[in-house]
């Protein structure tokens, strides 16, 4: 029975993972930048980052565990999701936001960049391992 359903299970919360992230990279980053002072801006985010973060810490930890008993290629693409995640979430995000407050925005555009490129890996890593999961 775990042969039809872990599959099922596994593609479904890397899914929910891929559309999570593409949702608050692309859309609500956007809109609350469309919407609200640049200064209200900063601030939400400072406070929505970390659950976003925990959000893809879990959901490609447990996206770990279902994949690991069929398919461990998937299984490392979402542990290397979670490790960078973890990284991002604990020294990279506490750095953009030392830079912003020390004004040091030669730093702040360097680091945001990086994450940028790290939250566009991630999503295209949960893509690349839907695709197989489908394939």
């Amino acid at each position: 029975m775990s042969e039809t359903y872990l599959p099922v299970a596994a593609l479904l919360l890397v899914a929910f993972l891929f559309g999570g992230m593409l949702l608050f990279s692309a859309g609500f980053a956007a809109f609350l930048f469309k919407h609200l002072p640049p200064s209200d801006v900063r601030m939400l985010l400072r406070k929505v980052f970390p659950p976003f973060y925990l959000f893809v810490i879990l959901s490609s930890g447990l996206a770990i565990a279902l994949y690991w008993s069929f398919d461990q290629f998937n299984a490392a693409m979402m542990a290397g999701v979670m490790l960078t995640t973890v990284a991002a979430r604990q020294i990279l995000m506490p750095a953009i936001n030392q830079a912003t407050d020390s004004g040091n925005k030669r730093r702040f555009i360097w680091l945001h960049g990086f994450s940028v490129v790290l939250t566009l890996g991630h999503i295209i890593t949960a893509g690349v391992v839907l695709s197989r999961a489908v394939s």
